[in-house]
């Protein structure tokens, strides 16, 4: 399985962006797609995480009411819209996919795959 993600940029604190997240490959064994996080200097992080039919979610209590995570399972994508960003918010946004469905999202080491990051950037 491969991930590619996209949609990252540069915007004002309030803006909005939306983050994509394509699987190709063996798509079929993905089961739960998350996104985590990692600002510079610091340790990555959770940010939300979305089960495999999409309709359990679970998101850090940081961005909670202000971003929400979806997937298109005919598309093999999963998004992540990103409302009133804050300069705290930037960061390198990584992609994740498991295939275990066990429903521990925020462990990173349950996740199998990893997509290579896009730059999120929220200036004051």
């Amino acid at each position: 399985v491969q991930l590619q993600a996209s949609g990252g940029g540069s915007v004002q604190a309030g803006g909005s962006l939306r983050l994509s997240c394509a699987a190709s490959g063996r798509t079929f064994s993905i089961s739960h797609m998350g996104w985590f996080r990692q600002a510079p200097g610091k340790e990555r992080e959770f940010v939300a995480a979305i089960g495999s039919s999409g309709r359990n979610t679970d998101y850090a209590g940081s961005v909670k009411g202000r971003f929400t995570i979806s997937r298109d399972n005919a598309k093999n994508t999963v998004y992540l819209q990103m409302n009133s960003l804050k300069p705290e918010d930037t960061a390198v946004y990584y992609c994740a996919a498991k295939s275990r469905a066990l429903w521990n999202v925020k462990d990173q080491s349950t996740y199998d795959y990893w997509g290579q990051g896009t730059q999120v950037t929220v200036s004051s």
